[in-house]
């Protein structure tokens, strides 16, 4: 369960952030803050994993509050004011949204708090999957998935096929941003149809990549980052 706040002072803010988290999974609102005072008393005494935060608010802003929290949850920014965008990210925020914001754009700031960037410390470790949460639109739902049960990632047209270890879901999301979203250590672009999780990877034979019963073609502009794979 992936827990949040609201921290704004406009009562329709909350309303419309609410309704849009009901339609993720997982997703549990904890307190709806009215004021920044009344954010710092409460995550002084709870921990959330996300916090949505407006900045201009009376008394403490948004920003304020954040530099008084020695560990603050994860952070999406929702404001009317794009001149706050740089200070945001100084701050390490999660992501910004500009109000009025859509539901799409709601949700991919939510992938990017639940999913950070793996430290370098974790990438020398191991190159093992990243165990990374994010939400997929199919089927006119929102999937929560973990990217440790994807076995590879196929293009259709503009949408691709996810398969998992134990259902396919189409997705709506084109290749190109799962080949930039997902951990580059563990999945690998090896044709312009194909990204595949490099530890479901059974044998590599000609040009085909065997994945449990799937075989994948190996393309023939990404031959040589295959080979890269048993060639060190």
């Amino acid at each position: 369960m992936i827990t949040y706040i609201i921290v704004d002072d406009e009562p329709l803010a909350h309303e419309l952030i609410a309704e849009f988290c009901d339609a993720l999974p997982h997703l549990h609102l904890k307190k709806n803050c009215y004021d920044a005072f009344e954010a710092l008393q409460f995550l002084n005494q709870h921990t959330v994993d996300i916090m949505f935060l407006d900045i201009n608010m009376p008394k403490l802003t948004g920003f304020d509050l954040l530099k008084t929290l020695n560990h603050p949850p994860k952070v999406i920014v929702t404001t009317a004011y794009l001149e706050f965008a740089l200070e945001g990210y100084e701050l390490n925020i999660a992501d910004y949204l500009l109000k009025p914001f859509s539901f799409e754009r709601l949700v991919k700031a939510v992938n990017k708090a639940i999913a950070p960037a793996p430290t370098k410390k974790q990438v020398e470790k191991s190159l093992s999957p990243q165990n990374t949460r994010f939400f997929v639109k199919g089927d006119k739902k929102y999937h929560q998935l973990n990217s440790e049960d994807i076995l590879f990632i196929e293009a259709y047209g503009n949408y691709t096929k996810l398969f998992l270890k134990s259902e396919m879901i189409v997705s709506h999301e084109n290749i190109t941003y799962y080949e930039s979203f997902l951990n580059s250590d563990a999945f690998l672009r090896v044709h312009k149809s194909f990204i595949v999780a490099l530890d479901k990877i059974n044998f590599i034979e000609g040009n085909r990549i065997q994945v449990e019963s799937h075989k994948i073609p190996i393309g023939q502009t990404y031959k040589l980052k295959v080979s890269r794979l048993y060639n060190k």
